[in-house]
């Protein structure tokens, strides 16, 4: 049984960068048919033409996005009960996490890897790096999900832009309706069983545990404050002229930004302009490919330069004091238990793994 496993382990570790890369070209391709026609000229023209108020706006929304994704390792590190983690280090780990990952991928380079390299460090065992991951992916997903009902509910039309991309049965706005209520309805019951206590809710091997209402409360505000910002990225990016307002440009950015995940290609690199460009045919193509080149420069480009500085910075003072012989920190005992993972198999995982 364990030589299964470990051969669909190498089999998924082999496939799944396949079917990223073949998104990418596939994508690559669409996109290029969908733009075909539209000069370079075009393009460094309508980038010129965006004001440098929106770039500024552009650039704060970078910001209220990266400080949001610092909140929810915050929130993490609160559910386990560890608060001796300042705010600084926390904000700088979690920029460099998601700012490697979001460009190289996670199937390549884990997010996960960079956090337990940074806060074992400070003390944290591995099992407490895997919950704190665990409740960031949740607290992301949650996010997703509260803004997707939202904008289904409110836009039950959004997705009749995709008509010929996508199943005509999803592009229904009958059927986005009750789509988009079943996804608050899912935070609801999030909310719900949070506040009053409820025990863990099991469905075959998925698992859902309730946190603290405080903690639940800090999801709740934090999880789609970075989805807001980074679709106000392309939003300010955008010109005036034709700009369909920040409710569609989100609902746009959720379904390109969901397909680009779903495709596992790295930095979601052509599936998610294509989605986007498709989305959007009430935007000059020039203006939507500017907008596009602003978000992954501020989102996805100069985030990854900064990143690979601080890793580089940071092993080098590691190295420095492991040769001095400093200790690590210690971290105080905390409850093993996040969202949607069993504290049980989070330890058989991770004493499995240092085997």
């Amino acid at each position: 049984m364990g030589l299964d496993l470990s051969i669909m382990k190498k089999i998924n570790d082999f496939i799944w960068p396949i079917i990223g890369l073949a998104a990418v070209i596939v994508s690559g391709y669409l996109l290029y048919r969908e733009l075909a026609g539209i000069s370079l000229a075009e393009i460094k023209s309508s980038f010129a033409e965006i004001p440098v108020h929106r770039f500024l706006l552009a650039g704060l929304a970078t910001l209220v996005a990266y400080a949001a994704l610092a909140w929810y390792d915050r929130i993490a590190l609160l559910h386990l009960g560890v608060r001796h983690i300042s705010w600084f280090f926390v904000s700088v780990c979690s920029f460099t996490t998601y700012a490697l990952s979001h460009n190289i991928g996670a199937s390549v380079f884990s997010g996960a890897v960079v956090r337990y390299r940074a806060y074992t460090a400070k003390g944290l065992s591995a099992a407490q790096v895997a919950v704190l991951v665990a409740l960031c992916s949740f607290t992301f997903g949650l996010g997703t999900i509260l803004l997707g009902g939202i904008v289904l509910v409110a836009l039950p039309d959004t997705l009749t832009r995709l008509n010929g991309y996508l199943p005509s049965v999803l592009t229904d706005p009958a059927t986005a309706r009750i789509l988009g209520a079943a996804l608050l309805g899912f935070v609801a019951l999030y909310v719900v069983g949070s506040l009053l206590r409820l025990k863990p809710l099991t469905i075959r091997t998925f698992k859902l545990q309730y946190p603290r209402p405080q903690i639940m409360v800090r999801q709740i505000i934090a999880a789609p404050l970075e989805l807001l910002g980074a679709a106000g990225i392309i939003y300010f990016a955008l010109p005036e002229a034709g700009n369909p307002g920040f409710l569609v440009v989100l609902a746009v950015f959720l379904a390109s930004f969901s397909a680009a995940l779903v495709s596992n290609a790295p930095g979601g690199l052509g599936v998610f302009e294509l989605v986007f460009v498709v989305a959007m045919p009430d935007v000059a193509r020039p203006s939507i490919i500017a907008a596009l080149l602003v978000f992954r420069l501020f989102y996805f480009w100069v985030p990854f330069l900064i990143s690979v500085v601080v890793v580089l910075l940071y092993e080098r003072n590691r190295l420095a004091s492991a040769i001095k012989g400093e200790p690590a920190e210690a971290a105080p005992a905390a409850p093993l238990a996040a969202p949607g993972l069993d504290p049980k198999a989070i330890d058989a995982r991770v004493r499995k793994n240092r085997v």
